[in-house]
């Protein structure tokens, strides 16, 4: 697991690792070229799915599962109930 500071760090090294034949996964999940598993995901994914309003923390988590790669934006818009 990789946690990135923010989309610019999620989106360079999810463009790196799937280079070459790597492929997406669901959820923040890849297999690079060589086969490796990685699960990309930034710092705000586990703020805003750690919130103690259940509602907000389950439109994230349920935002998340229709991912590949994580994008923080939908997930605050999903977050905010938008």
């Amino acid at each position: 697991m990789v946690d990135c500071k923010d989309q610019k760090e999620v989106d360079n090294l999810w463009e790196k690792l799937t280079a070459n034949s790597g492929s997406a996964g669901r959820c923040g999940w890849l297999t690079d070229k060589f086969g490796l598993s990685w699960q990309i995901i930034p710092e705000a994914l586990s703020r805003l799915m750690g919130d103690n309003d259940p509602a907000k923390s389950g439109r994230v988590f349920q935002a998340m599962m229709k991912m590949n790669k994580i994008d923080i934006g939908f997930l605050g818009k999903a977050y905010h109930g938008k």
